[in-house]
């Protein structure tokens, strides 16, 4: 049986407002590593030889299916996927699921997937990169192998506040007003990537909800330069739990907790004041892109949370949290 290393908790005593983040509104206890070692490494001199991070984890027919990103010698990103039964030990197909095809795509391909469900449909956001822009776009499935494009969902350098690329769409799980909403990854003026809100009536066509950030940066903070969403949020009855991911000046990469208001996404009620989880590992601290913890899957068995996130854009590490 592993060893679990358990990752210090930082609980929040700061304040947003009038409202202090206290870790009881999370529907999560303490985080701790549950496997020493990647639960996925590159492996082959293909489609998945220089990195597998970046996962997307959604329950299927009692099974835990993971997407992530796959990347090969050339830099190309493609989707993989795998499935497990006690959310650890993952058996993967032999070929992606999802390679670049459409326009937006080519070259640089198809990365860091989020996956929500709705009805019989599952959901697929993910990065649509041909190295040029990097644009966030759908897809679509009903057995998480076969997809259809739906096309780009937030095109590049445009916006309220957005100047650059999109990315990272993690859609909230149930319809609130009557909208789906959706959390976002922009570019400000300033060069700094923060958190944008859009909804839409039929999950294809998104209105911005702010003029400004949702979730700005926060200078001198480990979120000073990049805000970023992780895996779609939580809802509880205390208001919308958002995972982001969060990197400093120095772009290290650690994971923050934001919760938003149950009724009124656009409005965030807290946030916390340091990193609930960091970069420890050797293997989170030297890959592709050094000193990165990415979380962007999470989900629920029995009393416990699976987080499961990508370590230095290489590796694929899990978590897990007693429900709470």
């Amino acid at each position: 049986m592993m060893t679990k290393t358990s990752l210090r908790l930082f609980v929040a005593c700061a304040t947003l407002g009038s409202v202090a983040l206290g870790a009881e509104r999370w529907p999560f206890g303490s985080w701790h590593r549950a496997s020493e070692a990647p639960i996925l490494s590159p492996r082959g001199n293909g489609w998945e030889s220089a990195g597998t991070f970046n996962p997307a984890v959604v329950e299927y027919k009692e099974k835990l299916v993971m997407l992530y990103r796959a990347q090969d010698a050339a830099g190309t990103s493609r989707l993989g996927y795998a499935e497990s039964n006690d959310g650890i030990h993952f058996e993967r197909r032999a070929e992606p699921v999802l390679s670049p095809e459409a326009e937006y795509e080519k070259d640089g391909g198809v990365e860091d997937p989020r996956l929500q469900k709705f009805g019989d449909t599952y959901y697929l956001t993910y990065t649509g990169y041909n190295k040029k822009d990097a644009q966030l776009c759908l897809a679509t499935s009903q057995d998480l192998i076969h997809w259809e494009r739906k096309g780009v969902l937030l095109p590049a350098y445009k916006g309220n506040w957005n100047k650059g690329w999109t990315k990272s769409g993690a859609i909230v799980p149930e319809k609130i007003d009557g909208k789906y909403w959706m959390y976002w990854l922009g570019t400000s003026a300033g060069k700094t990537d923060q958190m944008g809100i859009s909804y839409s009536t039929d999950l294809l066509h998104w209105t911005e909800a702010t003029e400004t950030p949702v979730l700005p940066r926060r200078p001198g903070k480990f979120d000073s330069r990049v805000v970023e969403p992780g895996p779609p949020p939580i809802l509880t009855p205390s208001g919308i739990v958002l995972i982001y991911n969060g990197a400093d000046d120095q772009l290290v990469y650690r994971t923050g907790v934001a919760i938003f208001d149950r009724t009124n996404p656009r409005k965030l009620l807290s946030r916390t004041g340091q990193p609930i989880f960091a970069p420890e590992k050797e293997w989170e601290k030297v890959g592709q892109v050094p000193n990165v913890v990415f979380v962007e899957g999470m989900a629920r068995r029995g009393k416990r949370w699976f987080v499961y996130y990508g370590g230095a854009d290489k590796y694929v590490g899990v978590a897990d949290a007693p429900v709470q």
